[in-house]
């Protein structure tokens, strides 16, 4: 049986639209979108890198703390010299005036001790311009003894002190034996006989150890 064929009814192919073509309507999709992806990943794949402002960015941030650092350390650096200098400024002051003070001090004290003197020097003045013609020997033992007295009050006020050691055990720290004298005793082995010459202590410190004879027990 043969199929007639209706006139008229076969279905018109679409016209191509005048921006696009035929391919357009492939399954693949169309040409445009699949130039689109290619260049988005050439250009990821081969093109330029990415952009790098925040490595810049960190790069300027490190190189301002660097150099804010630098800053603070020649700012130390600086105050510490200064302090430097200023303690060494105060301890030169500090050590003049120390000087100054013990050589005020020294020249007070000798000041004291030369006016406790003046008395007893006057004395000596005295006695050193007498008439012998009517000044008898005793009144002149009398004025010495009496000016010796004077010196050693004004010396023992300031500190002095004599050794005098007669009677007592020989002392190497203080005493210097110029001679022995045998003796009967045997107690009285070491002890000092005889005063040549009295020591002098000045507050705790031997000005001269006294000079004397010691005896000596020979068994």
């Amino acid at each position: 049986m043969k199929h007639s064929k209706k006139k008229g009814g076969d279905t018109p192919l679409p016209e191509q639209d005048a921006t696009g073509s035929a391919d357009a309507y492939a399954p693949g999709g169309s040409s445009s979108q699949g130039d689109g992806q290619g260049g988005a990943q050439g250009d990821g794949a081969g093109g330029d890198p990415p952009f790098s402002g925040s490595s810049d960015s960190a790069d300027d941030t490190r190189a301002a703390a660097g150099a804010a650092e630098a800053g603070l350390v020649g700012s130390d650096a600086v105050s510490e010299r200064d302090r430097y200098l200023r303690l060494a400024a105060e301890y030169d002051n500090y050590r003049k005036r120390s000087a100054k003070e013990r050589q005020d001090a020294g020249s007070r004290a000798q000041a004291d001790l030369v006016r406790q003197l003046v008395e007893a020097l006057d004395d000596v003045a005295r006695f050193a311009h007498i008439d012998p013609a009517t000044t008898d020997a005793g009144t002149v033992v009398q004025g010495v003894d009496m000016v010796e007295k004077k010196l050693l009050k004004a010396l023992g006020n300031a500190g002095l002190e004599v050794i005098n050691p007669v009677g007592e055990t020989f002392d190497p720290a203080l005493h210097e034996a110029v001679a022995t004298e045998p003796t009967s005793a045997r107690e009285d082995d070491h002890v000092v006989s005889r005063v040549y010459q009295p020591g002098y202590v000045f507050k705790s410190q031997l000005l001269r150890p006294a000079r004397v004879v010691v005896k000596q027990w020979n068994g």
